[in-house]
């Protein structure tokens, strides 16, 4: 069966889908963020584990305890390292954070939020987004 999204790491060796049309879509400037993406901000998306599948490969996780000092999985290709999603989130049990990169077509999917502001460069530009200094109530 045809997924709506579908999205891999930059060889192809992990690839996944789901059909859930995110309403949680997050510029990220956490310092959090910029460390795992090297980037100055990140974008994800949360989809509800049960609607989201590996379809090929086998990610490689890697157990990380944020500044909040909740844990979460981020998991990358083991053969490029491109990161692909969070899982195992304590924060939000039962999502999966999604980078928005890692999809095959990002272009159907537009933030909604811009978070942790107060950590936003300089040089970066806010988008016409609600801002939130940290994250969103």
């Amino acid at each position: 069966m045809t997924r709506k999204y579908t999205g891999q790491c930059a060889c192809g060796a992990v690839r996944f889908a789901f059909d859930t049309d995110p309403n949680f879509v997050a510029n990220c400037h956490c310092l959090d963020c910029k460390r795992a993406t090297g980037g100055e901000a990140a974008t994800f998306f949360a989809v509800p584990q049960e609607d989201f599948t590996v379809i090929s490969g086998s990610p490689k996780a890697f157990h990380y305890i944020a500044d909040s000092g909740k844990g979460l999985d981020r998991n990358f290709c083991p053969d490029c390292g491109a990161r692909l999603f969070s899982s195992n989130l304590e924060s939000f049990p039962g999502l999966v954070f999604v980078t928005l990169g890692s999809l095959d077509r990002p272009e159907l999917i537009k933030p909604g939020v811009e978070m942790f502001t107060r950590r936003r460069l300089a040089w970066a530009r806010p988008l016409d987004l609600p801002q939130f200094d940290g994250m969103p109530g």
